[in-house]
């Protein structure tokens, strides 16, 4: 909780939100100041309609990084702040951070 009071995301540093649940991968990108969303992907999005078998392993987390990746550098985002939650940076965190870092976005 110390460090989650901390992070806070701005127009131009947006936060990077992490959800894991049992069956789905979602990730969005928050202006904390206006309280608006400027980009999200999840494992039920359109664009991965029939491509992944499931929405809960790493695999599905790579490409839910790439294509909020895209989304951000297409809405003008460059660096964001990284916030994972409670979880651990390990497994779909990790590999959703490691995707959106080789999407060409910095944290």
């Amino acid at each position: 909780m110390r460090v989650a009071k901390k992070i806070r995301g701005t127009q131009s540093r947006p936060r990077l939100s992490v959800v894991l649940t049992l069956k789905h991968t979602y990730a969005q990108m928050i202006d904390d100041d206006a309280g608006h969303t400027l980009a999200s992907a999840s494992s039920l999005s359109g664009e991965l309609s029939g491509a992944l078998k499931h929405g809960d392993n790493v695999a599905a987390a790579v490409v839910v990084g790439q294509i909020l990746a895209k989304k951000a550098l297409s809405a003008g985002i460059k660096t964001v702040v990284f916030d994972r939650g409670r979880r651990r940076f390990h497994g779909r965190v990790r590999a959703l951070a490691e995707a959106v870092r080789q999407g060409g976005l910095n944290f």
